[in-house]
């Protein structure tokens, strides 16, 4: 099982979800899924994972490309190459591509980390 960065939740504004010590997950390669459940058409969802070594400084780590449709996205995160990352969370910002009637958006969405699996393939 995994741990949530951001359990499931509606959110009709940009925000940031709470800090994750990563404990045993630390410098190790972390499978991400971000899981959008509800959206509004012509609404778009940015999220992005930032790392810290004390809570204090944050710095921008990865990001899911800009999503506008349900489904659930993966991807790898690597901290392997960010030895000082002791701690993780997920951001968000969230935009309307099309004019609309409602003027703020509304996801549904969470944001799971587990650790990555990873198989060596090579020839024999």
């Amino acid at each position: 099982m995994g741990t949530y960065l951001l359990p499931e939740s509606i959110a009709r504004q940009d925000g940031s979800g709470a800090e994750i010590a990563l404990e045993k997950a630390f410098g190790k390669p972390l499978l991400i899924r971000l899981g959008i459940t509800r959206i509004v058409e012509h609404e778009s969802l940015d999220v992005s994972l930032w790392g810290s070594p004390d809570r204090q400084g944050w710095k921008k780590l990865a990001a899911f490309p800009q999503k506008s449709y349900c489904g659930v996205y993966s991807m790898v995160l690597d901290l392997e190459r960010h030895p000082e990352v002791r701690y993780l969370r997920a951001d968000w910002r969230m935009g309307c591509l099309a004019h609309s009637d409602d003027p703020e958006p509304l996801f549904g969405f969470y944001v799971l980390m587990e650790e990555a699996t990873l198989h060596a393939v090579g020839a024999t």
